[in-house]
């Protein structure tokens, strides 16, 4: 069960309008390798993980991204809140503006919508927790390129605040496999598989 409260996890305070900014941040809303993919991929590998520790870390990154996904969510409102027509031809934010005024929709930033295919869900712990770690480190790129391209530190803050949660959970995500590969090497589970590896015998 979760718990809501009623602010950001991170305070998002943008003075100016800037739907260029927008049409490229909004990728952390539903691109590849946002924050809904993210929460969506690890709330769904968290039932078929064997080890409570670990499906209690998916729960928790899969419920932090989740408020990830509502600061990108309120940055891109602020962003895109008073534009005027003259910004949003200018900002080449028209073909948005027409399918969706200033709508929030998961989209990555070349227009595609948001889809499942951008996650995987495998039910293998390790390769789940190395598709986790791989998420981590394509969304921390994914905020070190909108960070080169931000020039307004009212953005640039909670950017830079997401940024450092995203090395966190690869972090987390690491431990998470150094124990489970250790589980596993110790039953010899991990190299060879008696339920499908045969042993060769002459």
């Amino acid at each position: 069960m979760f718990e809501y409260e009623k602010k950001l996890q991170y305070p998002v305070k943008i003075k100016r309008t800037n739907p260029a900014l927008a049409k490229f941040i909004i990728t952390q809303y539903g691109g590849p390798d946002g924050e809904l993919a993210a929460s969506i991929r690890y709330l769904s590998q968290r039932y078929s993980m064997p080890y409570p520790e670990l499906k209690g870390l998916l729960t928790d990154i899969g419920t932090e991204e989740l408020g990830h996904f509502e600061m990108i969510g309120a940055i891109v409102h602020q962003l895109t809140r008073d534009m005027s027509i003259e910004e949003i031809k200018k900002a080449g934010f028209d073909t948005y503006f027409v399918d969706h005024t200033a709508g929030i929709y998961p989209q990555a930033a070349s227009g595609t919508p948001w889809t499942a295919a951008f996650i995987q869900s495998k039910g293998d712990t390790i390769t789940d927790l190395v598709e986790d770690m791989a998420a981590e480190q394509k969304a921390r790129t994914t905020y070190d390129n909108i960070l080169r391209m931000v020039d307004d530190p009212d953005v640039a803050d909670p950017i830079k605040f997401l940024r450092e949660r995203e090395v966190v959970h690869f972090q987390r995500f690491g431990e998470g496999l150094r124990l489970v590969t250790d589980r596993l090497d110790s039953r010899n589970f991990y190299a060879f598989n008696p339920s499908f590896d045969r042993v060769q015998t002459r």
